[in-house]
């Protein structure tokens, strides 16, 4: 099984794909309810689908790794992007920071390395 997409809502679709853009990612689908984004690494995409009305907080969290993560978050301040905080280490041992998109989904930019896949305290159960 691999992970293709992961679809956040937006209200403004002109402010959303340049903040995606300027994050990034390359946009390969372009229409006015509906955009489409390549990861710079590996086969993943993003979209980003229209919607009529804000939410309160639509619960959606979306993460970046990047093995550069401080260079790439000064990359990201001088193209303007909003980061919350400066990167720092957490004591699940990743790197990262944050950010909103333009319709208030959270991005947290880190790096995990190998921590992300294997931490120390990584569980191996049973089959079902």
């Amino acid at each position: 099984m691999n992970l293709n997409q992961v679809t956040l809502p937006v209200y403004d679709m002109n402010t959303a794909t340049l903040f995606y853009r300027k994050l990034g990612l390359t946009q390969i689908v372009d229409t006015p309810h509906y955009a489409r984004f390549v990861c710079p690494q590996g086969n993943s995409t993003l979209s980003l689908a229209l919607r009529e009305q804000k939410e309160s907080n639509s619960g959606i969290t979306i993460y970046f790794e990047h093995e550069q993560l401080d260079d790439w978050v000064e990359e990201l301040k001088e193209k303007g992007l909003p980061i919350e905080v400066p990167p720092e280490d957490k004591r699940y041992l990743w790197r990262e920071t944050f950010l909103f998109d333009p319709s208030g989904n959270k991005i947290i930019l880190f790096y995990a390395g190998e921590n992300r896949i294997n931490p120390p305290w990584r569980v191996t159960l049973p089959p079902l």
